[in-house]
């Protein structure tokens, strides 16, 4: 009897542990504040649409710091991607032109490296240039905002509005015509 007792409460501690450790940085943080969700400016911070984007601060290429919220007042686009992604290596010409031709209209795209998955950050640097990507570009090194955004496939897109709103989420590349559809 003792070594059941024993080997039960051995396996709630892993299951326990697990589950804690399972948790994204949003629902470790909704925990800590004893609410369900958190709120700025009475608005819930999550990944749905209505949502305020979860804020966050990485490094430029230059090695300036870039906060998400720095943008408000512009329409953006969240673009989570890789050099070595292929898709997210076909979207590139396309958010480039889009960029070009609504940077002056309130609007940007930060585009947010998925720096951990690279081989290095000179082949990110190489992309950039040989592409001639000119809209900001982050390095996410410890995963801070893939696993805040629970990227799971690549690319990944998130359209926010100028008030910091979720508007929608694209999984996969995108072309042109598919970001004037979504109103940016």
């Amino acid at each position: 009897m003792p070594y059941i007792l024993l080997i039960g409460l051995i396996g709630w501690g892993i299951y326990d542990f697990s589950s804690e450790s399972a948790k994204t940085p949003i629902e470790n943080e909704m925990e800590t504040n004893g609410s369900s969700t958190k709120e700025e400016q009475g608005v819930a911070v999550g990944l749905n649409k209505g949502n305020l984007a979860p804020n966050f601060t990485l490094q430029t290429l230059q090695g300036e710091t870039v906060t998400l919220s720095d943008f408000r007042g512009n329409n953006a686009i969240l673009n989570f991607w890789a050099s070595w992604c292929p898709p997210c290596r076909a979207e590139m010409p396309d958010m480039q032109r889009y960029y070009d031709k609504n940077k002056d209209e309130n609007f940007t795209i930060l585009a947010v490296n998925m720096t951990a998955t690279e081989s290095s950050q000179k082949g990110v640097n190489q992309f950039i240039e040989k592409l001639g990507v000119t809209f900001p570009v982050v390095l996410d090194i410890n995963n801070e905002a893939t696993d805040t955004y629970q990227i799971m496939a690549y690319p990944t897109s998130y359209f926010v509005d100028k008030n910091g709103l979720i508007q929608y989420k694209v999984i996969g590349a995108m072309n042109e015509d598919m970001m004037k559809r979504q109103g940016n």
